[in-house]
């Protein structure tokens, strides 16, 4: 802590401002931990796991942080909701729609192109079960939301709400855990002792996001004028802790993985809604803000859209990439008028 604090003094002493340099040092704690995911693929997590069980721990610990630090510090636990709206909004309409206008999304080949013909006498498996692990985890989605949603209705969301959340997400990443050590166990692989390492490297990453983003909450609080302050708080921090899971979106999309941008950013989605909300809920009832019900009703609406897309057609079309970043922005529209 010392050390990241000299270092602090030391960059403004170059003319780089506090506030600039806890935004820096958060993203290179996330594209450190981006950087060993690759690493990590090749270690016994592999496509869509990789994308469910490792990748939303990296890009969403942020959102982690910024619920604890609200919740303990007794802050504002509407700003949580704030925060994870935003940033589940971003993922399943901007950071999913703009790839798809850019590349385009192709989860299964569709039949009767040339790949298609090349494998009618020994047809590769693997994009049609990526598929089925997508329907499965979009459908975590909306059952996530209906769940928050259902426990919000009396216009806060308690300490048992709170259990309530973080318990169903702790048996979904159960559930997805022992689907990787089965997979192991068929393939007859072993983790190797290069993944432990990773994960140290991840471990020091998650702290100086822990950091980073304590520093940032804590003098964003001292701001009370403007549009960068304490009253954006939760818009501000839901655009930057968004900003690793863009990174994978468009990495991704330029490799043409489809199954790995959807992965992340679904997945990114689970650890905040139900788990960072479930967090601040147990320290203090959360009150809700007032765009709850269109953050929700628009992130309902686009898995819908996705379900539809990747189990009818195997791919998100370009113009429906383009309707979900126009809904995005319908969304920071309502969501920031006063």
């Amino acid at each position: 802590m010392a050390f990241l604090n000299s270092l602090s003094h030391w960059s403004e002493s170059l003319g780089v401002s506090a506030p600039a340099f806890y935004v820096l040092f958060f993203l290179a704690c996330s594209f450190l931990m981006i950087w060993r995911l690759e690493a990590l693929s090749a270690g016994g997590f592999e496509g869509t796991v990789l994308g469910t069980v490792i990748m939303p721990y990296c890009s969403g610990l942020g959102n982690l942080v910024f619920a604890f630090l609200i919740g303990y510090r007794h802050g504002k636990g509407e700003e949580v909701v704030v925060n994870c709206l935003v940033n589940n909004v971003t993922n399943l309409t901007l950071l999913i729609g703009l790839p798809a206008l850019i590349w385009g999304l192709v989860v299964v080949p569709v039949a009767g192109t040339p790949l298609k013909r090349k494998r009618k006498k020994s047809i590769d498996p693997a994009p049609e079960v990526d598929r089925l692990s997508l329907l499965l985890s979009m459908l975590a989605v909306l059952f996530f939301t209906g769940i928050t949603w259902t426990v919000a209705k009396d216009g806060t969301i308690g300490f048992s709400d709170g259990l309530v959340l973080i318990s169903v997400f702790a048996f979904w990443q159960m559930f997805h855990v022992f689907d990787v050590l089965k997979d192991n166990v068929r393939q007859n692989k072993k983790l190797r002792l290069s993944v432990f390492l990773n994960l140290l490297i991840l471990g020091a990453g998650a702290w100086g996001i822990y950091w980073s983003t304590d520093c940032l909450v804590t003098w964003l609080s001292t701001v009370k004028t403007g549009f960068i302050s304490s009253r954006q708080i939760g818009w501000l921090t839901g655009w930057l802790m968004v900003i690793p899971n863009g990174i994978l979106a468009f990495y991704y999309g330029w490799k043409k993985k489809a199954e790995v941008v959807y992965t992340s950013q679904v997945g990114d989605g689970h650890i905040c809604i139900p788990l960072c909300i479930g967090i601040a809920a147990l320290f203090r009832p959360v009150p809700l803000p007032a765009f709850f019900v269109l953050g929700v009703g628009l992130l309902a609406a686009s898995t819908t859209v996705h379900l539809f897309c990747v189990a009818v057609l195997g791919r998100l079309p370009r113009f429906v990439g383009g309707l979900l970043c126009l809904g995005y922005g319908i969304f920071v529209y309502r969501g920031l008028l006063p």
